[in-house]
């Protein structure tokens, strides 16, 4: 009773692959494998690509912040001097495109556009995010880099994980094939040596 039970158990679990058995074939413990390799795959590649991913991340977000620094900007061309096409172009949070001035660490003037609040006037004075020469956003802070980055390794982690699982679907989908093949053989077999044909 308890072997009985025992069997049942290795067979819901897909453990019976494993068991020597006359009605187990090749195909049989070949799937076994590539499910073992998948489950070992998808685990420790998904968590590898996860850390990965999130330690890659977080590096960025800390350069990010040591690159990028605040200024102070002055508006030279408001929205009306630049023209009625720029002004037009509002963005959702009904800002304007503007060009702003400000003075970089290495005492250089540079000037570039930058999107402003849609009443700017020309010789306001504004908090500019800059890398370099170039206006930036804001970087992100080090609470909120950390949870960015923990999303974005968990996302990497989901989709490594789901792509080796992807793979084994594919492999055990073949594998299916050529055993119902190899049942179908088998049946022709058996249906000559009886001498009729079922079915």
């Amino acid at each position: 009773m308890a072997k009985t039970q025992s069997k049942r158990r290795l067979a819901a679990l897909g453990l019976w692959r494993w068991r020597r058995s006359p009605l187990r074939r090749r195909s049989d413990l070949v799937e076994a494998w590539v499910l073992l390799l998948a489950w070992v795959l998808a685990v420790l590649g998904g968590v590898l690509a996860g850390l990965l991913t999130a330690v890659a991340a977080d590096r960025s977000f800390d350069r990010q912040r040591a690159e990028r620094q605040e200024v102070a900007a002055t508006v030279v061309k408001g929205p009306k001097e630049i023209g009625s096409e720029a002004s037009d172009r509002m963005v959702a949070d009904d800002r304007v495109w503007a060009t702003v001035r400000w003075t970089g660490r290495d005492g250089a003037v540079h000037t570039a556009s930058t999107q402003v609040a849609a009443d700017t006037t020309v010789g306001t004075r504004i908090s500019l995010w800059v890398d370099g020469d170039s206006p930036a956003t804001q970087p992100l802070q080090p609470g909120e880099a950390l949870l960015e980055a923990s999303l974005l390794g968990g996302l990497a982690a989901v989709a490594t994980g789901g792509l080796v699982w992807a793979g084994a679907s594919g492999a055990r989908g073949c594998l299916e094939r050529r055993r119902m093949t190899q049942w179908d053989e088998d049946w022709q077999r058996m249906d000559t040596r009886w001498g009729r044909k079922t079915g």
